[in-house]
């Protein structure tokens, strides 16, 4: 029975909430990307839409891309360009369709940022959100520079925003100033920073600091492509356009530090001085190989950019190494010799596929000819009896250590050689000449890569990357097959004589040559070949330039 009374309506029946999502407002940093904080990365990667950095520039593109790369593959990219002044909106109304936004700020949200705008509008909205502080361009930027805000004796730090048409430049104390957007008024070209500065500082010599001030300007301040010019209020704008003059010429965003604390820059000055600063460098490898080079060549400052020459391939007829596989788990070798990365790959791989480990191995003597050969070995969980001594990592150099096949000694005489299609034959004519039989196996084939994107190919020949580290003889090749030839400027390193003798036979004169046969070795050759350089240049009063900055007029001569 109805409990209504006559006279009463029918109840309407109340419509479902709307799922609610949640924004997080999330301070990313002043431009590298690797100041995230861990927030930060846990919330971008859980989020089904993410609206993006502002800035321009290559640099700060990279920046975005590596701050992507926590998301999940199906996140939603929303670029501020696309809305039209209404990023808070679409950033709300996304939350309310259940999705789950982070809204991405260069630096902190609520300082120099309008967080507090997309907060207000999720309040109002009854949206649930987060704000999840960053570094600021106030503070990371000197730190960055080697800028103490506070030395001995400064108890004051005053921040200013350039852009604020009603600042007093009058009243701005003895402390230390932070000047944010210092570089140019609204509406001019941002790489012509002269006219901002010069009117920046004649504000504050008129407002009673003397021109002998001491002041250092940071652009593109925690990435690459920082520059930090360090002057006094009367000479910042000749002194930043001698800079420019000279190749040091960055675009914007910029700071601005005035007061002594400007003149430790020289002093504590560390990013910027490191070996290899902004070099731009074409690693030649396959990905997975590149990794570790990358990692180390990050450290001393460069930027690389991994450039695939070969494609590793299974072999065309598997039967051999099926074969070879067996062999090892039922006792037919005695020794297997791994002469490369891929090698180890390959038979792990087929290991894997067959349900084994490295427990097969057992009974079984193995040999790696270079340390990054070695290092997948132990990473399978094998290692290595044999390795040649340092300086000697090659072929060659295995069959130097390698015992002669005693019949009284070994039970079993056999070598497994499990190698690319194209290897040369030195070891196995080594084995063979100390009494060894060996199965040479092919357990993957090389073959060259398809050729780099047209703005690669053109940096590589125009001189824009400042090195190019070859690890092997068929990086060489296949790099000047699919791009061409390095510009003459482009500093060449090489992982060994016999990567050298293939460099110099395509008319590239060598710079650099790792002491050991190893890209560990290779890196830290072309840092010791960078620091050497940069001191060279400070000595002698000029700007420490990268081979890019100096490529014109520059011919290589081959040796």
């Amino acid at each position: 029975m109805n409990p209504q009374s006559d006279n009463q309506e029918p109840r309407s029946q109340t419509p479902a909430t709307p799922a609610t999502g949640h924004v997080a407002l999330v301070g990313a940093g002043p431009g590298s990307a690797e100041l995230l904080t861990l927030r930060g990365a846990a919330l971008l990667a859980k989020a089904d839409v993410v609206f993006t950095v502002r800035e321009p520039g290559a640099e700060l593109a990279k920046y975005r891309s590596t701050l992507l790369s926590h998301c999940h593959e199906d996140v939603k990219v929303v670029e501020p360009a696309e809305c039209g002044g209404e990023i808070d909106a679409l950033a709300v109304s996304h939350a309310r369709d259940g999705h789950r936004v982070v809204r991405l700020y260069s630096g902190d949200p609520l300082f120099g940022c309008r967080g507090a705008d997309l907060a207000a509008a999720c309040r109002e909205a009854g949206v649930e959100y987060e704000i999840v502080p960053g570094l600021s361009a106030v503070t990371a930027v000197p730190t960055y520079a080697g800028i103490p805000l506070m030395p001995e004796g400064v108890s004051e730090v005053r921040v200013v925003n350039a852009k604020d048409p009603g600042v007093d430049w009058t009243n701005q104390g003895e402390g230390t100033l932070v000047v944010m957007f210092p570089d140019a008024p609204d509406g001019e070209d941002a790489r012509h920073s002269g006219p901002g500065y010069d009117q920046l500082c004649k504000a504050l010599v008129a407002g009673g600091r003397p021109g002998t001030t001491p002041v250092a300007a940071t652009r593109m301040g925690s990435t690459t492509e920082q520059t930090t010019v360090v002057s006094t209020l009367s000479r910042l704008t000749a002194d930043i356009k001698a800079a420019d003059a000279k190749g040091n010429n960055v675009p914007t965003p910029a700071l601005l530090v005035v007061g002594e604390a400007a003149e430790r820059q020289r002093d504590l000055s560390w990013f910027e001085t490191r070996p290899l600063f902004g070099w731009r460098v074409l690693v030649p490898r396959t990905k997975e190989q590149a990794a570790s080079l990358s990692e180390q060549l990050l450290g001393y400052g460069a930027v690389p950019e991994e450039v695939p020459t070969i494609s590793v391939e299974p072999p065309r007829t598997p039967q051999q190494i099926e074969r070879a596989v067996r062999g090892l788990v039922t006792g037919r070798y005695q020794w297997v010799a791994f002469t490369s990365f891929n090698a180890v790959k390959a038979i792990r791989e087929r290991f894997e596929s067959y349900g084994l480990d490295a427990r097969a191995f057992a009974g079984v003597k193995v040999a790696a000819v270079g340390e990054q050969t070695a290092a997948a070995l132990r990473d399978f969980g094998i290692q290595p009896d044999l390795t040649p001594p340092p300086g000697k990592q090659s072929g060659a150099g295995l069959v130097e250590v390698w015992p002669p096949y005693d019949a009284e000694l070994d039970p079993i005489e056999r070598v497994l050689l499990p190698r690319a299609d194209i290897a040369t034959e030195t070891l196995a004519a080594g084995l063979s000449d100390l009494g060894w039989e060996v199965d040479d196996v092919t357990a993957y084939r090389t073959v060259r890569a398809a050729p780099p994107p047209a703005p690669t190919r053109e940096a590589i020949k125009g001189g824009a990357f400042d090195a190019v580290l070859f690890t092997s003889s068929s990086t060489v090749r296949n790099l000047v097959g699919i791009a061409g030839k390095p510009h003459n400027a482009t500093v060449i390193g090489v992982i060994g004589p016999e990567t050298a003798k293939t460099a110099e036979e395509f008319g590239l004169r060598v710079d650099v040559t790792a002491p050991r046969t190893s890209v560990s070795a290779l890196a830290a050759a072309l840092s010791e070949y960078g620091a050497a350089q940069r001191a060279e240049a400070v000595a002698a009063g000029k700007p420490a330039l990268k081979p890019s900055q100096k490529r014109r007029g520059r011919r290589r001569k081959t040796v």
